[in-house]
């Protein structure tokens, strides 16, 4: 896993031109590079890694600059990261002409995060994909594997 974000160019999709194709086409471009990675992606130090039907993986690097005054990585950044892991892995299984938004999250923090932690793993799998409805689990692992996160999506599907 890289130690820094593998993309360079950052940007919004129009939607007219996002819902011409498969969520998981749609997916599989922002992995070639061929549309922009989601601003959040620079703003936070996480991408897309991996995707395919009813699965996405992302990587993260926790750093400083996402601290709480304790002095470990702030919950919000995981639930940031979980998110997208389980969304993305929901948006893999839309049709072209839908979308999605997450309408609930859960997240379970199991051990503290720092920037010594290292490069994270997230994925996300699809539990459910109905047509209005879609839910979703994910877990947050560091480079041993050891578990630090997990949580639950219900995504409206649009």
């Amino acid at each position: 896993m890289s130690e820094t974000n593998p993309f360079t160019v950052f940007g919004v999709v129009p939607r007219d031109e996002a819902v011409r194709r498969s969520g998981l086409e749609f997916l599989q471009d922002l992995l070639a590079r061929r549309i922009p990675a989601a601003p959040i992606s620079e703003t936070a130090g996480f991408w897309l890694a991996e995707v395919e039907a009813g699965r996405a993986v992302f990587v993260g690097v926790p750093s400083a600059r996402f601290l709480n005054p304790l002095g470990t990585v702030h919950g919000g950044w995981m639930a940031t990261l979980l998110d997208s892991a389980m969304g993305c892995a929901v948006h893999s299984l839309l049709k072209a002409g839908q979308s999605y938004t997450t309408a609930e999250l859960k997240v379970n923090f199991v051990r503290p995060v720092t920037p010594r932690s290292g490069t994270l793993r997230c994925d996300g799998k699809v539990v459910h994909g109905g047509n209005r409805l879609a839910t979703a689990e994910g877990r947050l692992t560091d480079a041993t594997g050891k578990l630090l996160a997990h949580g639950s999506t219900t995504c409206m599907i649009l």
